[in-house]
């Protein structure tokens, strides 16, 4: 088990920025057995970054992050998983898999391999991918992420982090740390809009295709992005360094005041993270 190497940035400004204006994106649907997700895609012959949303977001909710990837020639995805704004619900009888409807979207846009930036349950999600089709993540950016590890131990003490009805605090307060809350109450009042709107039918019960435990995760030959902030209640950086050690190519960054939402509450601290890691990993698609 190796010893993890973490960088500190340097605290966030909240200046109050609007997102910027959105690159020009195409919309659709991919249609899968008995339901459809939605998408979006920028285009072009740029490397293929796909965005992976919290459980409190959708396709939606990359405003800052959308033009600035594209602007910086990549090729940038959104999509809503069922249950999410614009996907049809999870079907009870035929829940599927996320990973499952991740790789059909991939191949209807047909892309053989893609960067995936995820955020709190879309990394989950994520190393879910990369054990099951490896061949088809270039990369991994994993933000503010529980992650999905089922070892015991590490259950027991997430559970042990949070009280007894933490579940049904504001999102606002389980999301956003309190200095962002503080610094720029209008960006709070936007994102609390799109989480408000984000979730639109039934979305839990899809089957994962690995069982994540921190062992298995010591399989993976794929370059991965780590990020936390430190005041996140669902993901301090004690558990992200967990992740760190099991993970061969694992860097580690973490954002002081910021909580669950990186992607939102520190937009340039989190792009230039990831430029930064991805510029790392020049080279061509795999055919």
């Amino acid at each position: 088990m190796k010893l993890p190497q973490e960088r500190w940035t340097a605290p966030p400004v909240f200046d109050c920025a609007l997102p910027p204006r959105q690159a020009s994106a195409r919309e659709g649907h991919v249609d899968l057995a008995g339901t459809r997700i939605f998408y979006w895609d920028t285009g072009g012959a740029g490397e293929p970054i796909v965005l992976m949303h919290p459980a409190t977001g959708s396709a939606h909710m990359w405003l800052y992050q959308q033009p600035v990837f594209a602007n910086a020639g990549y090729r940038v995805i959104g999509w809503s998983r069922r249950g999410h704004r614009g996907s049809d619900p999870v079907d009870p009888a035929a829940p599927g898999s996320a990973v499952q409807d991740l790789v059909s979207l991939l191949d209807h846009l047909k892309i053989a391999s893609a960067h995936l930036v995820a955020s709190a349950a879309g990394g989950a999600i994520s190393f879910d991918a990369a054990l099951a089709y490896p061949d088809r993540v270039r990369s991994l950016v994993i933000s503010s992420s529980v992650g999905g590890a089922q070892d015991a131990d590490y259950l027991a003490a997430s559970a042990r982090i949070r009280p007894m009805g933490f579940d049904g605090w504001p999102s606002e307060f389980r999301e956003l740390g309190p200095s962002y809350r503080a610094g720029d109450p209008d960006g709070v009042a936007r994102w609390l809009a799109l989480e408000h709107g984000a979730v639109t039918g039934h979305r839990l019960g899809q089957k994962v295709l690995c069982h994540v435990t921190f062992a298995a995760l010591e399989a993976l030959t794929m370059p991965v992005l780590l990020m936390t902030g430190d005041a996140d209640l669902w993901m301090p950086p004690v558990f992200t360094r967990r992740y760190a050690r099991h993970i061969p190519q694992a860097q580690l960054v973490i954002i002081p005041e910021c909580g669950h939402a990186l992607y939102w509450e520190a937009p340039a601290l989190f792009n230039g993270e990831v430029l930064r890691f991805l510029g790392q990993k020049p080279g061509p698609l795999a055919p």
